[in-house]
């Protein structure tokens, strides 16, 4: 007789939900977000910034209404699946991944950077692959005690930015951030928005943990609308006090803003900045730890709904983690690390995560349509305004984005193509929808 397959645990309260939100992005306010001051300037970048901010805020508030509506590890994939078929399951699946997956392998290569900043003896491409051997191993322990390393260590990285607009607000000079300020005029803009983007991506992965979360109902709005508070004051103090400590142009192409800016601000060999260098680890380590636990959940749900290869959903019987989805994602990430740079795998990121969105806006729109009596504990506040508003920056972002990086756009669809092609010849499409009847 076949053993039960054991499912995912319910452990997860609000706060742990906040740690997640918080955790899966705040890498994004150490670095990434300063290359967008290379193409952009700093006032480029700041009205980039606060047309995403934008984006996030109606995005996440109409997001949050699929999340508790269907409560299933898939996240989008799931939401699109069930509004708008198996093709549409597929793209929002394949979307997401690429989102997830290529963040990881950019904050690996910044906490190498961060490392070989303290100590210029460590490579920086062998220490990010041993840091996703160490933390692919800390997920298999089980979700409350990754919940649990992903609470404590969000705290420190917010504490330490907090921190870190204390040190330096008092060197701020508004003729340093002013200088020069959008030397690509209102193209950089636009060039400059998947660096805004990356102030924020992946909050919407709070959505691949809904499944082990403790009544979902009241927890899930909890935790995302307070990430998102905390992200936004975060994202915007943090960029804008950077911007007056120097000439931002300093900054533009380095993966270790921040301790460089106490550098500058307290001189380079102050204790004081090797400290919050050393600190300032625990933000790349809770968006790294945390990104690896939701890519896992993406996989281990597309394979249980047969999108993929079954054995990426079996479970460890003792922990109930999905280890093979988890050893799997993290070779696909050392893969990239040995393949890529950070500025393009941030770009090829937020191309899934802005395709995730118009798709996740989309399915909105038709679940509300076509399951008008769904249980909706949490409803998108100013419907239909908010998800039109996120599905139309969403939808500029996008343009913007296949505009300025055309190969790897290219490369983005082409593979997104190939997908579908197979999915249909193979018939799946037609399997999938006859499952669910």
């Amino acid at each position: 007789m076949a053993t039960k397959q054991p499912g995912l645990k319910k452990a997860l309260s609000a706060i742990h939900l906040w740690a997640i939100a918080v955790g899966l992005v705040i890498s994004g306010e150490y670095f990434g977000w300063n290359y967008g001051w290379g193409v952009a300037g700093t006032m480029g970048m700041l009205i980039a910034t606060l047309a995403v901010t934008v984006l996030y805020v109606t995005f996440i508030f109409s997001f949050t209404e699929l999340t508790t509506s269907i409560p299933n590890a898939g996240g989008p994939f799931t939401y699109a699946h069930k509004a708008l078929g198996p093709i549409g399951g597929l793209i929002a699946g394949y979307a997401t991944l690429i989102e997830f997956l290529f963040a990881t392998p950019a904050i690996a290569y910044a906490l190498g950077s961060y490392l070989h900043f303290l100590y210029p003896s460590l490579n920086v491409m062998y220490t990010a692959i041993g840091c996703y051997v160490v933390f692919t191993g800390i997920n298999m322990l089980g979700i409350k005690e990754s919940a649990l390393f992903t609470l404590l260590v969000t705290l420190l990285a917010v504490v330490e930015l907090l921190i870190f607009m204390g040190i330096v607000a008092p060197h701020f000079q508004l003729k340093n951030f002013m200088h020069n300020s959008m030397p690509f005029g209102w193209g950089g803009v636009f060039a400059a928005l998947p660096f805004a983007i990356w102030l924020y991506l992946a909050i919407e992965g709070v959505a691949m943990v809904a499944e082990e979360t403790k009544d979902p109902k009241r927890t899930i709005p909890k935790g995302y609308i307070s990430g998102i508070v905390t992200l936004v004051l975060l994202a915007l103090g943090v960029m804008l006090l950077t911007g007056g400590i120097t000439d931002w142009k300093n900054l533009t192409a380095i993966d270790y803003p921040l301790p460089e800016a106490v550098g500058i601000a307290l001189g380079r060999d102050s204790e004081l900045t090797k400290i919050f260098a050393g600190i300032g680890l625990f933000g790349l380590i809770a968006s790294f730890h945390s990104i690896i636990l939701t890519y896992s959940r993406q996989l281990f749900s597309l394979a249980r709904e047969q999108y993929l290869p079954s054995f990426l959903a079996k479970l460890n019987p003792r922990f109930q983690t999905p280890h093979r989805a988890l050893i799997v994602g993290g070779i696909i990430g050392i893969i990239a690390i040995v393949s890529g740079k950070t500025n393009e795998l941030i770009i090829f990121s937020v191309l899934g995560a802005i395709v995730m969105y118009i798709i996740s806006m989309v399915s909105l729109f038709v679940s509300r349509k076509k399951e008008p009596m769904l249980e909706r504990p949490f409803k998108a506040p100013f419907y239909p305004f908010f998800p039109v508003i996120a599905l139309l920056l969403s939808t500029v972002c996008l343009v913007a984005i296949v505009y300025y990086n055309p190969l790897l756009s290219i490369i983005f669809f082409a593979s997104l193509l190939l997908l579908l092609l197979l999915f249909v010849t193979l018939g799946k499409h037609k399997q999938l929808t006859a499952s669910t009847k």
